[in-house]
């Protein structure tokens, strides 16, 4: 069993375990990486439908506050079905996230090549 959050590195065909960094909120910037953030859900907003300048495509957005334990809190986009698994209460783990300014608000989000999990 692997334990969550952590990630392997392989060095001279040796398996290697490394620990992915967990972040908190003040330490996030702008167009900065999210190794991990875990948050708790304290506001989700109505979805909105998007449609993509670049490729067309379409889907569902909706923005959620998330505090970390230090009760700082930060936007959280929610894409498509990550939507559907938050509700008010809910507490999730980002990995592989990012983290970028929109509008002057600093936001957070899985985006295509990160995860968000539900954390019981």
């Amino acid at each position: 069993m692997v334990e969550a959050g952590a990630s392997f590195k392989y060095e001279q065909g040796l398996r290697r375990r490394t620990r992915l960094a967990q972040m908190m909120v003040k330490e996030l910037k702008d167009k900065t990486k999210i190794d991990e953030l875990i948050l708790t859900i304290t506001e989700k907003k109505e979805p909105r439908e998007f449609q993509s300048k670049w490729s067309g495509s379409s889907g569902r957005v909706a923005d959620a506050t998330g505090q970390d334990d230090a009760g700082d809190t930060v936007t959280l986009t929610l894409w498509n079905d990550d939507i559907e698994k938050v509700e008010v209460g809910t507490k999730v783990r980002i990995t592989s996230g990012w983290a970028s300014s929109y509008k002057g608000n600093l936001q957070v989000s899985a985006g295509k090549f990160g995860k968000l999990e539900i954390v019981s």
